[in-house]
């Protein structure tokens, strides 16, 4: 029984010690601080998943732009050229007169 007393006065000294830790360090302006910082950090994360939300719409805005250009870009076909030789014009010089 006596070793079972030391060691819940070991535990209970413990204890006590663990919490006044962790009242002093709650008490501390680092602590403040640290907390402070923590709640602006997901502040910005919120703004930065915003704007990223925002990127998909910019990026298939700007593959459309890249196939628009693409297509201004290729050469335009000629309408297919008529067969020169049995379209050919003749050209018939005046004849003179016999005589």
């Amino acid at each position: 029984m006596a070793r079972d007393t030391k060691q819940k006065d070991f535990l209970t000294r413990l204890s006590d010690a663990g919490e006044d830790a962790l009242t002093r360090v709650a008490g501390s302006q680092t602590t403040t601080r640290v907390v402070e910082t923590i709640g602006g950090m997901r502040e910005r994360l919120d703004d930065m998943q915003k704007k990223v939300r925002g990127l998909d719409e910019l990026e298939k805005r700007v593959a459309k732009l890249e196939k628009r250009i693409d297509e201004l870009a290729k050469p335009k076909r000629k309408p297919a050229s008529r067969s020169r030789t049995a379209a050919r014009k003749r050209t018939t010089t005046p004849k003179s007169p016999p005589g």
